[in-house]
């Protein structure tokens, strides 16, 4: 991962490789330039995990160690980043601006963020029908990703960090978008395209998304 110090570095963040909310925060990092030592681990090998736990109560991932303070929740994350390291800015500057995107952050854990974890623990009918309605709800998106040149803000936010990881997984989760959708796609392309979001990518996450391509690219052949 490109973020990561050729030399020693006072962060370290311990984030999971395929982890969507470890994710947005390699984003973050990314896009501001920070040097830090990303430690991925698997949660799913909790006898490996041990000097995580003991950082984290809760042994999740992300967790960020920034000399004393130790940070877990993307969220709390990435606003401690945007304050630490404020060039580029991601959250607007002005209360009121600040509110709204906290609060779509919040409205995409919430509606989006059930759906994810139902794709990627449920059982084959809540999959099924967790992929159909995120497929659904993007599609009714699509008129506002088409409005600004990122979502609904003319400049890369936290919502971005956010929305990003998931349109990267859609071809993984068999999730194609159609025709009316293009302003979707369009979107995930401009950002797949920067430098920090490739930065911020795992090579599970790169290999995950070449698998995927391969596959449908397969079916449709």
């Amino acid at each position: 991962m490109a973020v990561v110090a050729n030399k020693r570095s006072i962060m370290t963040l311990y984030s999971g490789a395929l982890d969507i909310y470890s994710h947005r925060v390699r984003i973050v990092l990314a896009k501001k330039g920070v040097l830090v030592d990303v430690v991925n681990i698997d949660l799913n090998e909790k006898d490996k995990i041990q000097d995580l736990h003991e950082l984290n109560p809760y042994g999740s991932a992300p967790t960020l160690v920034d000399r004393d303070l130790v940070l877990f929740d993307a969220n709390i994350i990435m606003e401690y980043l945007d304050e630490r390291f404020p060039h580029p800015p991601l959250m607007p500057v002005y209360p009121v601006a600040r509110a709204k995107t906290r609060l779509m952050i919040y409205r995409i854990d919430r509606e989006w963020g059930e759906l994810v974890r139902k794709i990627e623990l449920g059982k084959p009918q809540e999959v099924q029908t967790a992929c159909k309605e995120l497929r659904n709800y993007l599609i009714k998106l699509a008129p506002i990703f088409n409005s600004s040149a990122y979502f609904l803000n003319e400049e890369f936010s936290l919502v971005d960090c956010c929305i990003a990881p998931i349109l990267w997984r859609l071809p993984a989760w068999g999730i194609t978008l159609p025709p009316e959708a293009k302003a979707v796609n369009k979107y995930a392309e401009r950002i797949f395209m920067c430098d920090s979001f490739q930065a911020s990518l795992t090579e599970s996450e790169q290999d995950l998304r070449k698998t995927s391509t391969r596959q449908v690219e397969a079916e449709t052949a």
